[in-house]
């Protein structure tokens, strides 16, 4: 009977032929398959260390900013007083807005607002930027002055000055005074001009516009305005045909925000009349309305009602200027 011989242990140890058996891979290529496979086991805090730092952003996103605003939703359907249970009415809120005489005075007076003071400001802006933009010496310090009235014009210091400033007595009649005019209104107490004064304030607050347009300046090429020099454009022209639709990217972004900020508008109204929109409701803001209505009145489902009307207002404005924009702002690329 013939003799069998088995394969030797060692070999099979080592990774070498035998039976059939495929044919081991070399050691190197084992080890990096080992680290490919493989990986490292990361701690808890590791894992879980990004959730801990995103947590005070999501508890202010679910607890001050998404929560009231799904309450308001529904409190704009409510009858509620700040005291009892709502009341559930349905789209009573939304129905009483057509048969509130003061509902659409405010809204005349908001638009009167944000339609005459925004386009004067981006107008201020602008032309400051454009001066600044030639290399003043000092461009520093002039950005940093010129840009505090931003900081502070929505404060509630400058509000009482403003009133104090055009007041009967106040520092604005005083210098008309020294170049012969008397027997001038106090600028806030007259419906005539109480608006206007509030517009003033507003165009006042340039500086966050002007610094922006300043940077969109900063990113034109000069050649283009030494081309058109030797083409014989002159300063208007080069403004006309270079400066404004190279910047119109940057007018439009301007023109949004300080849209909705205008809008916005309620410490200057609040203070300078004393939170009751006078005289004669002539700086009744919508949005000072909202507070009447809601802290005043303690008629907090029509105030609700009433600020989901301003959100829709907002809304459809900006998307009548994002549709707008087509026709009237370039970029680089088109």
């Amino acid at each position: 009977m013939p003799e069998t011989h088995d394969p030797p242990t060692t070999l099979l140890a080592d990774g070498g032929e035998g039976h059939g058996d495929p044919p081991a891979a070399p050691p190197g290529e084992r080890h990096g398959r080992a680290r490919r496979g493989s990986r490292p086991r990361r701690s808890f805090s590791e894992r879980y260390a990004h959730y801990f730092f995103l947590a005070p952003w999501f508890a202010g996103l679910f607890l001050i900013t998404l929560g009231p605003l799904l309450a308001s939703v529904y409190l704009s359907f409510t009858k509620y007083n700040l005291i009892n249970a709502p009341e559930w009415t349905g789209l009573e809120n939304y129905r009483r807005m057509f048969g509130d005489a003061r509902f659409y005075h405010a809204l005349k007076v908001t638009f009167i607002y944000v339609g005459v003071s925004v386009p004067l400001q981006l107008a201020l802006a602008l032309a400051l930027a454009v001066v600044l933009d030639r290399g003043i010496r000092g461009l520093a310090l002039y950005r940093s002055v010129y840009y505090l009235p931003s900081l502070l014009g929505a404060s509630v210091a400058v509000a009482v000055l403003w009133r104090q400033m055009f007041g009967t007595d106040g520092l604005v009649n005083g210098l008309l005074g020294h170049v012969g005019l008397h027997d001038l209104p106090g600028w806030v107490s007259d419906p005539r001009f109480a608006l206007g004064s509030l517009i003033v304030l507003n165009v006042w607050t340039f500086g966050a516009p002007m610094v922006i347009f300043l940077a969109g300046l900063r990113q034109i090429p000069r050649t283009y305005y030494e081309a058109a020099a030797l083409d014989g454009a002159g300063r208007i022209r080069r403004f006309t045909r270079i400066t404004l639709p190279l910047l119109s990217p940057i007018v439009f972004f301007n023109l949004v925000l300080q849209l909705i900020h205008a809008f916005q508008s309620f410490t200057q109204a609040f203070i300078v009349s004393g939170g009751e929109g006078g005289p004669a409701d002539s700086t009744l803001f919508y949005t000072l309305y909202i507070y009447q209505k809601g802290f005043g009145s303690f008629d907090m489902g029509y105030a609700a009602a009433l600020a989901w009307v301003l959100v829709l207002i907002v809304a459809a404005l900006t998307a009548i200027n994002f549709f707008a924009s087509k026709f009237w702002v370039f970029y680089g690329d088109e």
